[in-house]
């Protein structure tokens, strides 16, 4: 035969506290759609930077495209339709970002002297 135990536990609660819960739940709905639209300015930020760092450096080697053509390529990637090697430039230094992006814990530095 099993023992059961029943605890019942009286709370009082007033209307100022209940506001302040109130209070506290609308404040974290609007939290969360900050959290949102901050994480898509985020991405939005990462996007143009990335389009910045990729034109820059790609241009630094030779490669005649402008950011805008940069970001166009970079969107609409096929890497079959590669027509020039300013084309190839830019999306091989993409993936490389890409690859540091998704690696960088396992990415080791060492120190030359």
């Amino acid at each position: 035969m099993s023992k059961v135990s029943v605890h019942t536990e009286s709370l009082d609660i007033s209307w100022g506290l209940i506001g302040l819960i109130s209070e506290i739940d609308r404040f974290d709905a609007s939290w969360k759609a900050i959290e949102r639209r901050e994480g898509q300015s985020l991405k939005e930020l990462k996007s143009i930077a990335t389009v910045r760092s990729v034109g820059t450096s790609t241009r630094i080697e030779g490669s005649k495209l402008s950011d805008e053509e940069v970001n166009v390529l970079l969107k609409n990637m096929d890497i079959s339709r590669l027509q020039d090697r300013d084309q190839q430039e830019v999306v091989g230094y993409y993936d490389a970002l890409d690859i540091i992006d998704e690696n960088f814990e396992e990415i080791l530095f060492l120190k030359v002297d």
